[in-house]
């Protein structure tokens, strides 16, 4: 956590290097004061989880954030947007000629509020998944390019630590493990909504390549690009089990999902990496 002061001193030599600044954007007063207003709330619930963090603790981030954008022109990334009231702000600001990009997640498009039963701290993150309308809003923003790419904000933790012993979100950890799903979970709402598989290898390929100043080699099928490849099948139907996840803790609000796609294999540089479940016997990593 940082204060707008720290900010304020970091940011003109953030702004000569040329990097952009990724944020977590909520602030804290938001927050606090809704938490003071929840005594003896039930914790199970996840309404009490949502009224918790309110979207003005993203809005009020966003407006302090683009404020002192416009003072030091450094780069800024928004990461995790949950809010979709934030995207107005956000497009005024860059066609303002503000260099802001800004990213949300899977789970943010995936599931919605209203769907979350208590004591279900498996799909507990920061900031929360909110309402239907919001994620309808979400994935309005991807189509119109409000939103400029998708990120897993991949957030693993031991099973205890999502406290499913007792359900308490104030308890749990927040975070969730989304990265080996991410393309089906992504595609499966796509296509009903007009988005394509370009769209797909755009929001997450090129865009984060560029994001991450490796746009020159890597995030496309182009002549001198490195060849990192997915083979995807956009037709079949998956259904989401442990065995799936490939990660040291086996646990997702995703297992038991029906989502459409599968990767069916990896390549890194050219080099296969992994097919139909399974890995290369030797680790192969990636150069940057």
């Amino acid at each position: 956590m940082v204060t707008r002061e720290q900010l304020e001193r970091a940011l003109p030599h953030l702004a000569r290097s040329g990097l952009p600044l990724l944020v977590h954007a909520e602030l804290s007063g938001p927050i606090d004061e809704a938490a003071a207003a929840l005594n003896g709330a039930d914790w199970r619930s996840y309404e009490t989880y949502l009224q918790s963090r309110p979207d003005e603790a993203e809005l009020s981030a966003i407006r302090m954030l683009l404020d002192l954008c416009r003072t030091y022109r450094f780069r800024l990334h928004i990461v995790h947007l949950a809010s979709a009231l934030a995207l107005r702000e956000l497009r005024m600001a860059r066609r303002e000629g503000l260099p802001a990009t800004v990213e949300t997640c899977p789970h943010y498009l995936r599931f919605a509020a209203e769907e979350i039963a208590d004591g279900n701290t498996l799909l507990k993150c920061a900031p929360p998944i909110r309402s239907r309308d919001n994620r309808e809003r979400l994935w309005n923003a991807l189509w119109d390019g409000d939103i400029d790419l998708v990120a897993t904000d991949h957030s693993p933790c031991p099973p205890e630590m999502k406290r499913q012993d007792t359900g308490r979100f104030d308890q749990a950890w927040g975070g969730i493990a989304s990265l080996s799903v991410a393309l089906p979970v992504m595609w499966t709402g796509m296509p009903a909504r007009g988005l394509k598989l370009g769209d797909l290898a755009r929001l997450m390929a090129a865009a984060p390549a560029d994001l991450a100043g490796l746009g020159q080699r890597k995030g496309r099928l182009a002549a001198g690009y490195d060849a990192d490849l997915v083979v995807f099948d956009p037709d079949t139907e998956i259904e989401v089990t442990l065995d799936q996840l490939h990660t040291r803790h086996s646990i997702s609000p995703y297992v038991g999902e029906r989502l459409l796609g599968r990767v069916v294999a990896t390549y890194v540089r050219g080099r296969e990496v992994f097919r139909d479940g399974e890995f290369a016997p030797e680790p192969f990593g990636v150069e940057v």
